[in-house]
């Protein structure tokens, strides 16, 4: 048995898959792939039209939100937040970032492009090892808005709360870059003004993008901001102004209706917690093994650990892979081990791994 503990593109459910490989050739009896169709005929309309319904349905989307199917990336979201959002009180202006990590860093060099940013608050100091304190938030009384990072992928921090930002800022937005943890836990939409990610690691394959805006903050583009990027235009046209990723939108449908039968996110939120208690109570049992991420910060989805002696780490690796445990070395940034556990990770897979830690240890320690 293989398990797969990619960062992203990562792991899908085997049902899904299954299901791909069934309709490759002939969707539905149309006599078409997915991936031959006009993304304007009956036959895509349907697939799209079910993968939005889904999606709000899963996630708890109020109606006064646009859901968006783009393209780009998580990457170029953090373009296209500024693009979309700076000149939000009538002029382009400050917006508020809070750095947790890899990503943040990114999202923050990007904004600089298209805005003045304030890093109201960063963990940068500590090795990102956790997520700041809310009292310690410098936040900008007038800023266009405030962004964060709820889950890093790369460092391996989660925020276990929703920020309140909106009595310090004069109601700026919470915006939050969810790629690595969108449908893994319950989430209060209405707390946040946009939610984006990119679908590779929780929802389907690479290439699409999955926007979430509140209505009022549609439609305060920059003049910069190309047609394609602008919320307004894509989701007037309903996420059809331009050819959408239609493949990777219809295997997130396909992930979208394998989650409603597992029992929606309440139901992931349960295995999650249970998968990563398993991985993390035996890390915290043993010395070979260490975390450097504060408990009460620790992500559910990617779990970054090191081994005491950092020289057995290429012996490790080669071991986890004869054991059908793959891409569970740390990303070169910040060096060690990762395992990404996923929604579509089964309990298995963490009970494998720990396993193989247990047995590694003791032929290593």
């Amino acid at each position: 048995m293989v398990y797969n503990f990619s960062a992203g593109p990562a792991v899908l459910p085997k049902e899904v898959l299954q299901q791909a490989a069934d309709e490759m050739l002939d969707w539905h009896g149309s006599g078409m792939s997915v991936m031959e169709m006009s993304h304007r005929g009956k036959e895509y309309m349907s697939i799209i039209e079910t993968a939005l319904r889904d999606m709000r349905e899963l996630f708890s989307v109020p109606d006064n939100y646009k859901i968006l199917f783009m393209q780009g990336g998580a990457i170029a979201e953090n373009a296209i937040i500024p693009m979309n959002l700076a000149a939000l009180r009538g002029q382009v202006g400050v917006a508020d970032y809070i750095n947790t990590g890899s990503w943040s860093t990114k999202s923050i060099k990007e904004a600089r492009r298209y805005c003045e940013v304030n890093v109201a608050a960063s963990s940068e100091a500590g090795k990102f090892a956790r997520i700041p304190d809310r009292a310690d938030w410098r936040l900008s009384r007038n800023a266009a808005y405030v962004h964060v990072c709820t889950n890093e992928t790369i460092d391996g921090v989660e925020y276990q709360f929703t920020p309140e930002v909106a009595a310090d800022t004069d109601n700026a937005p919470l915006v939050a870059d969810m790629s690595s943890h969108i449908l893994s836990r319950a989430v209060d939409v209405s707390k946040y003004g946009v939610i984006y990610g990119g679908a590779q690691k929780n929802i389907g394959p690479a290439g699409l993008t999955i926007v979430i805006v509140r209505d009022d903050l549609l439609g305060h583009a920059l003049p910069i901001c190309p047609s394609a990027f602008d919320w307004k235009t894509v989701a007037d046209n309903d996420s059809m102004y331009n050819t959408p990723p239609t493949y990777a939108i219809y295997i997130a449908g396909l992930v979208f209706q394998w989650l409603k039968r597992q029992g929606g996110v309440p139901e992931m939120e349960r295995r999650n917690i249970a998968k990563a208690a398993l991985l993390y109570d035996y890390l915290d049992s043993t010395g070979f093994y260490r975390t450097r991420i504060a408990s009460e910060c620790r992500s559910r989805m990617n779990v970054p650990f090191y081994l005491h002696d950092e020289a057995l780490n290429d012996a490790f690796l080669a071991g986890a892979k004869e054991h059908g445990l793959l891409q569970l070395k740390g990303h070169k940034s910040v060096g060690g081990m990762r395992a990404s556990i996923y929604n579509a990770m089964p309990l298995e897979g963490v009970q494998a791994l720990v396993h193989y830690l247990q047995e590694f240890e003791r032929q290593n320690g």
